[in-house]
């Protein structure tokens, strides 16, 4: 008896397989969905992709703020950090939806050459230099030219993101400044690793030496080493974000309506909340500026 109730229950199984693949079959050919694919692609998570820089992803700031995007819009972002004139490149090419940079010369022209919708401003915080505490070149103060200008006469140790980024580009700005070309003539300790805000500084603390960041990046930095901040202030360190959505008139898979989602967001009142929220040991990393 046990070998037929066995055989019985084994037999019901197998048929009620093959119903559910008949099922499944005779839908496809009717060009309907079975239930369970019909479910599957109503429970698939929405998603898109965000070119951004590398600070916005260093400082923590995306792992904070993502999170309530999700939550308000049901949308998963996809974050592809790069140097800011790379992630330009990135959506150039079509390969993002929605890019959230910091070099507003280069927004704007990527916006002039019909690459993105409107450029909206998101929010701002600084550049600082930073260096071995004791200061061997004595550039400690306010006056970022002065303190370049004082760095390239010395021989002390200086690097350079050297990767079309936000920061890179602010740095070469405050080098002309300083009256120094540095494309044409570098100074003696002048290093490019060509690499992100963290592992530049993790080069500079490695060797000492003098590096220009934006503060967010430098607040969640742990392996400071003997590094200080020893140039803020300056007002031409101010360091504006903007968020601009990719134009799908140039790619027409852009998946232009999520990436407006975002922008509506972030530029809202509970997106810009968000970003005032994020704080790091009761400092303020980022200080929204949408306008209304």
């Amino acid at each position: 008896m046990l070998l037929w109730s066995t055989f019985v229950n084994h037999h019901a199984r197998a048929r009620r397989a093959v119903c559910l693949g008949l099922v499944a079959l005779a839908c496809s050919g009717l060009g309907l969905v079975a239930p369970s694919e019909a479910q599957a692609q109503a429970q698939a998570p929405r998603f898109m992709v965000m070119a951004s820089t590398t600070s916005t992803e260093q400082s923590g700031l995306f792992a904070h703020l993502l999170p309530a995007f999700k939550q308000a819009s049901g949308i998963d972002v996809r974050v592809v950090a790069l140097g800011t004139g790379q992630a330009l490149d990135t959506a150039r090419r079509g390969d993002a939806d929605v890019v959230f940079v910091h070099d507003q010369a280069a927004e704007e022209k990527f916006v002039a050459e019909g690459f993105g919708l409107k450029r909206q401003a998101v929010m701002y915080n600084d550049f600082i230099l930073v260096g071995p505490k004791a200061d061997p070149v004595g550039v400690k103060g306010r006056d970022i030219a002065q303190a370049l200008g004082k760095l390239a006469a010395s021989k002390d140790g200086f690097v350079s993101r050297g990767d079309k980024s936000g920061t890179h580009a602010a740095e070469l700005r405050y080098w002309r400044t300083a009256g120094v070309d540095v494309a044409a003539n570098k100074p003696a300790g002048y290093a490019e690793c060509g690499c992100g805000m963290g592992p530049a500084l993790n080069i500079a603390a490695s060797k000492n030496a003098y590096v220009l960041t934006d503060r967010g990046t430098w607040l969640n930095f742990k392996n400071r080493g003997d590094l200080a901040v020893l140039v803020e202030g300056d007002q031409r360190l101010f360091n504006q974000y903007g968020v601009m959505v990719v134009n799908p008139a140039k790619h027409a898979h852009v998946k232009a309506d999520l990436a407006q989602a975002f922008v509506d967001w972030v530029v809202s009142p509970a997106g810009q909340a968000s970003i005032a929220a994020y704080k790091i040991g009761g400092e303020q990393l980022f200080f929204p500026n949408a306008k209304p």
